[in-house]
């Protein structure tokens, strides 16, 4: 009877730490493109426009982690520019932004990444060695990753927002020993309030 009891202790102890985590997850995916939205250096659109301009990039099909998408507005001109694998999420997300109502003008200044098997197994060694140390695997959960390690020519950029500054440096640190690569740059941001 004793044995059954811990063992149910147990139980409850890990659902509680994985529901904490699932809405830190949740939390974190949701603070990732308010932030880029936010930290835009010109943005004078209302909070609707905004929003509807958000959903409507983190909602593209092939937007992943190897993807940065950031956007600028200015009255009713969008700017949108990162980094896109495939040349049909630049399109996309054009095509998208532009149907919303109250944008009168989309520039695109989305860059698509060249075609390069070096860089796609860079991509590959990269992924797995961020989200694999310390605990930053949580940043790699649900459809719409916070951390975006973009690669061009092998050059490693991280974008995105982490939780605090340890997790920014494990994640700089282990993109730094993936071999092969050129160089790393850190443009990871540390959530507000951490």
């Amino acid at each position: 009877m004793g044995l059954t009891k811990e063992v149910d202790r147990k139980m409850k102890t890990i659902k509680s730490r994985l529901m904490m985590l699932t809405i830190s997850l949740v939390a974190a995916a949701s603070v990732t493109f308010a932030a880029q939205a936010r930290s835009s250096a010109n943005t004078s659109g209302d909070a609707h426009t905004n929003n509807k301009i958000r959903k409507e990039l983190v909602t593209l099909p092939y937007y992943g982690v190897f993807d940065n998408l950031a956007y600028e507005v200015q009255g009713n001109t969008v700017i949108l520019s990162g980094q896109v694998v495939r040349p049909t999420t630049r399109k996309d997300a054009e095509r998208r932004v532009a149907r919303i109502e109250g944008v009168d003008r989309v520039i695109n200044n989305i860059e698509v990444l060249p075609v390069s098997g070096f860089d796609d197994s860079i991509r590959a060694r990269a992924y797995r060695a961020v989200f694999g140390s310390g605990s930053n695997y949580r940043y790699a959960m649900g459809a719409n990753p916070s951390i975006h390690i973009v690669v061009n020519r092998g050059h490693i950029t991280l974008e995105g927002i982490v939780s605090n500054r340890m997790d920014s440096q494990l994640a700089y640190m282990a993109a730094n020993r993936v071999p092969g690569v050129f160089g790393v740059t850190n443009n990871l941001r540390v959530a507000s309030g951490s």
